[in-house]
């Protein structure tokens, strides 16, 4: 039986969203590059009509930054906003983890254990798009949990632009430490430890930070998307 990834179109807006993701996570577009509609329509042969819905979807997901007047970039997150995003969160995810265990329920626990065991999966696949989304959401699905709309609004737009920067900065080393931690944090959560719980999450986050490559990688072999976009 197809899945549905199956049933998407090679040449579909979603497919080639997927592709410019996958060489953005692969380092093959830096950040900062600009993605000129016209060539990336001739290196899909599709229609720029196409082309511009799949950027449409990865501005969405804070992969890239349209500019009036100037085009599609790919977002270029540095190592300050890096440090400064990570900062608000741990403000903001320590308090949060008191709310999460004081209402938290069985069935949230179990939703919680599903998507721990998406995570493993994504990691023991190697796919670097549905590993970063896997491991922001863990703590989208807390805040949801704990109900305050306010605070997962913000923790939302925090953890789309914190996607982008683990998604081009983390290894895939510490991705795996990084879903350990929230199944230790779990745990934890489970037998009602709330100081544990708050030192535990405030290291993951420190971690997460810490770990974090901002020195350039080696040049990827695949293909050439800075030649294409250029020709």
């Amino acid at each position: 039986m197809n899945t549905q990834s199956d049933l998407v179109s090679a040449d579909s807006s979603e497919a080639i969203a997927r592709d410019i993701t996958q060489a953005i996570a692969e380092q093959r577009l830096p950040p900062g590059t600009k993605l000129r509609e016209e060539a990336l329509a001739r290196m899909y042969s599709v229609s720029r009509t196409k082309v511009r819905a799949a950027l449409v979807m990865l501005s969405k997901d804070k992969l890239i930054d349209l500019v009036p007047d100037k085009g599609a970039f790919v977002s270029s997150p540095t190592e300050k906003e890096a440090r400064e995003i990570f900062f608000v969160r741990r403000i903001l995810e320590t308090t949060l983890v008191r709310e999460f265990i004081a209402k938290a329920t069985e069935e949230d626990y179990r939703q919680i254990d599903q998507h721990l065991q998406r995570e493993q999966l994504a990691l023991a696949g190697g796919d670097v798009q549905v590993r970063s989304k896997l491991l922001s959401d863990f703590h989208i699905l807390l805040a949801t949990i704990v109900g305050n709309q306010v605070l997962a609004d913000i923790l939302v737009k925090l953890a789309g632009r914190s996607a982008l920067i683990t998604m081009l900065y983390q290894s895939s080393r510490n991705a795996a430490c990084s879903s350990n931690e929230h199944a230790e944090f779990i745990k934890v959560a489970k037998a009602g430890d709330i100081e544990k719980a708050v030192e535990l999450m405030a290291h993951h986050l420190q971690h997460v930070e810490s770990a974090l490559q901002f020195k350039p990688q080696p040049e990827n072999t695949k293909k050439d998307f800075i030649k294409a976009l250029l020709a």
